[in-house]
């Protein structure tokens, strides 16, 4: 049996004509019994969540489980931060999709920076921002377990600054030395495409600039984990989605890894190895006529309805 692991915009609303453009061919997924993933670098909120805007957008009736985002690894994570505070960074509702994995004890970054007056330099010049208005400074604030970067930061400035407050104070801001906290990246891609024709920078600018400074900093190398595209963890968890949803007691002869970022979305599945099969796509990052000269994949077409004609045909399934 084959299977079907196809890469989505990181911005789904910015990106309609794209995603609409494969609900043909993912409508004959499930007629034909092919399990399918949908997977982003993006993120923000809970896979169930994500999977009733896209199942609306595509109409197409998708669960949770076909939706993988770039946090849905954090799950892993769940029992070994069960009760520990461990602090939320990212746009959406990084602190609501922590809880929902089972990490009981979790603060947005939006919410720690009101326990510390003053501790964002520029919060007056920011009319989006209620630190100002905030009564929980002053008071004890626990320190921190854990950092987890579930999305892309809105506020770099800030959260670069807090982020590297906490780092260096052994998870206390208002401390300077002690061991840091272990640190997560969801993902680490440096460029991914939105609706803006030339290339935007991903969660992985965001740790290369929040490594320099806190680097140049404390003269030490900061330490971190990162997960999604193309760590070989996240391929290996999806694999064991798909073969959930396959159902079948068979291991999986082939999934196909169709993608359009040659650094993340390829090199993911060709590391991966057997039984990944990549297929690179020219709706996105990658717009070359030929393949992919530092990534190449196993083929490359045009776009999502091309390569899903591709995977029936090669399976005979057409």
């Amino acid at each position: 049996m084959a299977s079907l692991f196809a890469q989505t915009s990181r911005c789904v609303g910015h990106r309609r004509p794209l995603l609409v453009s494969i609900k043909s061919p993912l409508q004959k997924a499930p007629t034909l019994r092919v399990p399918f993933i949908l997977f982003t670098n993006g993120g923000g909120y809970t896979e169930e969540k994500k999977s009733l805007e896209l199942s609306e957008l595509l109409k197409i009736k998708l669960s949770s489980d076909q939706v993988f985002l770039s946090h849905t690894s954090f799950k892993e994570l769940a029992s070994c931060y069960r009760d520990k505070r461990t602090l939320a960074v990212g746009k959406g509702e990084p602190a609501q999709v922590l809880r929902h994995y089972g990490f009981m004890n979790v603060v947005a970054m939006d919410d720690y920076v009101c326990e510390f007056e003053s501790i964002d330099p520029l919060e007056q010049y920011k009319p989006w921002s209620r630190a100002g208005s905030a009564t929980l400074a002053g008071r004890e604030s626990q320190d921190v377990q854990a950092v987890f970067i579930v999305s892309d930061p809105v506020d770099w400035g800030r959260d670069i600054q807090v982020v590297s407050d906490v780092l260096n104070g052994g998870g206390n801001p208002l401390k300077v030395g002690g061991k840091a906290p272990p640190l997560y990246f969801a993902a680490d891609d440096l460029i991914y495409q939105s609706a803006f024709p030339v290339v935007r920078y991903g969660m992985g600018a965001f740790r290369i600039a929040l490594e320099s400074v806190y680097t140049r900093l404390t003269g030490m190398p900061m330490v971190y984990t990162s997960f999604g595209k193309p760590k070989p963890a996240t391929y290996k968890l999806v694999r064991k989605e798909l073969e959930k949803l396959a159902g079948s007691v068979d291991p999986l002869q082939t999934i196909y890894m169709v993608g359009d970022n040659p650094a993340t979305d390829i090199r993911g599945a060709k590391e991966a190895g057997k039984p990944w099969f990549s297929i690179l796509v020219r709706t996105g990052c990658f717009r070359g006529i030929n393949n992919d000269e530092e990534f190449p994949a196993d083929e490359v077409v045009d776009n999502i309805v091309e390569a899903v004609d591709f995977i029936l045909k090669r399976e005979g399934l057409d």
